[in-house]
């Protein structure tokens, strides 16, 4: 079954590719099952397993005495979007989102948000004594992630989350430095802490500057 499942999303992102390459259009109607079948070279079920994924998200139409029709060219999903996206144009982002957190974290956070967002700084604190990178980068991640749900706004923290994808790739590329700008930076972190506890928006905004200018 989990073989079958992998199979029909192989051929619905194989379909997807195509409307977007131009293969099929939006507004026609795509080939049948059989020449789909041997188009892509797998069985009736795999097809019809695909083309129910795509209709129910909105890229395919199936129209009575028509047949099924491209609806809408797909677009690439954020996760992928943002691994092939120019590092620059991602930490410009990454920068807004972080602000505008930090902002509302400051005005929003109740004592369960600060009880995690400390919690994740003792975690980064505890994985730079025992030097250990891959646990650095997991708590530096999960303190923001922290810091991003204590902002009351779930789209933003949806949003930021999607970013840890590209932050753990740019902690991944790094390895060789070790942990040493997880320790320059942890008085940062730590002050930054502060002044979210302390409902400062203007200071935790300074701080989550001088951090994303420092890239760590």
């Amino acid at each position: 079954m989990e073989k079958e499942s992998r199979l029909f999303e192989q051929v619905s992102t194989k379909i997807r590719k195509d409307i977007k390459e131009g293969k099929f259009k939006v507004g026609e109607k795509i080939p049948s099952e059989p020449a789909l079948m041997e188009l892509y070279g797998v069985g009736r079920s795999t097809i019809r397993e695909a083309i129910k994924s795509l209709t129910l998200s909105g890229i395919l139409t199936v129209q009575q005495g028509f047949g099924t029709k491209v609806n809408a060219t797909p677009s690439e999903p954020i996760e992928q979007r943002l691994r092939s996206a120019d590092f620059k144009e991602i930490n410009q982002v990454r920068a807004l989102l972080e602000q505008e957190i930090v902002r509302l974290a400051s005005k929003n956070r109740t004592e369960s948000d600060l009880k995690s967002i400390s919690e994740a700084l003792e975690k980064r604190k505890s994985a730079i004594e025992k030097e250990s990178r891959t646990d650095c980068a997991n708590a530096d991640i999960a303190f923001h992630l922290a810091i991003a749900r204590a902002s009351g706004n779930h789209v933003l923290s949806d949003l930021y989350e999607s970013f840890t994808v590209v932050i753990r790739d740019f902690f991944a590329k790094r390895a060789s430095a070790g942990i040493a700008h997880f320790a320059m930076s942890h008085h940062l972190h730590e002050a930054l802490f502060d002044a979210i506890n302390a409902g400062n928006p203007e200071a935790a905004l300074s701080i989550t500057t001088t951090i994303l200018n420092n890239n760590h």
